[in-house]
């Protein structure tokens, strides 16, 4: 298979994703990216190497590039996985490719959250007078209905009026493959939608308007989200980063140090596998060990 060709095969993978697959727009953006670096770095290989080497060896060089560049590992994996798919959709079509790609073992990272404390420090603490920022009632309800239901901050954005029952406190959610599922809250992220809708939200034209716009009354972006999450950072007692993703992690854990069943978690986090909500069961261990550590009154013995 020659790069031209190769191309081809790239174009229609992605129509594919988009059209059959229904793939999230950030999961389209990034596997779309891959591959044209990837187009990009076979252009810029000697006119008689585009020739002579083969597809997989061409991914090879690639990747061994990568590498010396010390990219993330992380960003390595999911260039594998994209490489993966377009290997499967290809022989999905009748055209063999045989890469035999190994990803590379990650590290596992736990994931960082807030504690219950902080949480309710920033929930509970703060007057909306407070906040640096011309919608107030609005970032406030952003950051509420973000730890009340775990949800994803491009859930969040895509939220539209006639997604949410106010009288039963739930939100219809399309999470990634455009998965459907329920996410719940309770009475004070309520209160805090209400208060925004009433004195920040008045031009409400119909049940399809996005819950929370900006100040020309279009959708909000991911990193608007992620702009407004910041401006709560210098109200904690000890300065940390505060990510919309922090948020979702730290809903997890609470949920499950308060004694949420996992597949509970599973269901309103929107998992697809189990195995993606049990890196949270490992965060709660921690806390349990460093509790008993505490309160253990069998000491080690060299603080004896």
């Amino acid at each position: 298979m020659n790069l031209e060709l190769f191309t081809k095969h790239v174009r229609n993978f992605l129509t594919f994703l988009e059209v059959e697959r229904n793939v999230s727009e950030h999961t389209l953006r990034a596997y779309s990216g891959d591959l044209y670096q990837f187009i990009h770095f076979w252009q810029e290989l000697k006119p008689n190497e585009q020739k002579l080497l083969s597809v997989r060896q061409v991914i090879e060089r690639y990747l061994v590039n990568l590498f010396y560049k010390k990219i993330d590992k992380t960003s390595i994996a999911r260039k594998f996985s994209c490489f993966k798919s377009f290997e499967r959709f290809l022989n999905g079509c009748g055209i063999e490719l045989k890469l035999k790609l190994t990803r590379p073992k990650l590290d596992k990272k736990l994931p960082v959250y807030l504690s219950l404390q902080e949480m309710l420090h920033l929930l509970d603490s703060i007057k909306p007078e407070e906040l640096p920022t011309k919608f107030p009632l609005r970032d406030k309800a952003i950051f509420e209905l973000l730890y009340a239901t775990g949800v994803r901050c491009s859930e969040l954005i895509n939220i539209r009026m006639c997604d949410i029952d106010m009288q039963e406190k739930v939100i219809r959610i399309f999470g990634k493959g455009k998965r459907e599922r329920m996410a719940l809250f309770g009475q004070q992220a309520q209160d805090r939608i209400m208060a925004y809708l009433k004195h920040e939200r008045e031009d409400l034209q119909s049940s399809d308007d996005y819950l929370f716009v900006n100040y020309r009354n279009g959708q909000l972006t991911s990193r608007s989200i992620q702009r407004i999450i910041q401006i709560f950072r210098p109200f904690l007692k000890l300065d940390r980063h505060i990510t919309p993703h922090k948020i979702r992690h730290s809903f997890a854990t609470h949920m499950l140090n308060q004694g949420a069943d996992l597949r509970v978690v599973q269901e309103l986090l929107g998992h697809k596998t189990l195995s993606s909500t049990e890196k949270y069961t490992h965060v709660s261990l921690e806390d349990l060990h460093r509790m008993c550590k505490k309160v253990q009154p069998l000491r080690d013995p060299e603080n004896q």
